[in-house]
């Protein structure tokens, strides 16, 4: 193992300063930025509260649909299940 050492140096090295250097800049950008204030746990910016704001009333409004959609879909099965009950002829299974 210690043979095969000085062969992996001309790998090791490179690698790690091209890794090194990737890392760098990839935590420089908005993904740093984002990284490091998560962090740090600041609070979100006056725009950023604004959208948060207007996707719960976003996610609220869909909560009201579903839940009309849930009832149609209640009422229809209920619709369903007597039309079928009607048309089973008497005394059958």
């Amino acid at each position: 193992m210690i043979e095969a050492l000085p062969l992996l140096i001309p790998i090791v090295v490179p690698t790690t300063l091209f890794v090194s250097v990737a890392a760098a800049i990839i935590l420089r950008g908005p993904l740093g930025k984002a990284l490091g204030e998560r962090i740090s746990g600041h609070k979100l910016d006056g725009e950023s509260s604004v959208e948060t704001e207007a996707l719960h009333a976003d996610v609220d409004e869909l909560r009201g649909r579903l839940a009309e959609v849930e009832e149609r879909l209640d009422f229809t099965e209920r619709m369903l299940a007597q039309q079928k009950n009607a048309t089973r002829i008497p005394g059958g299974e």
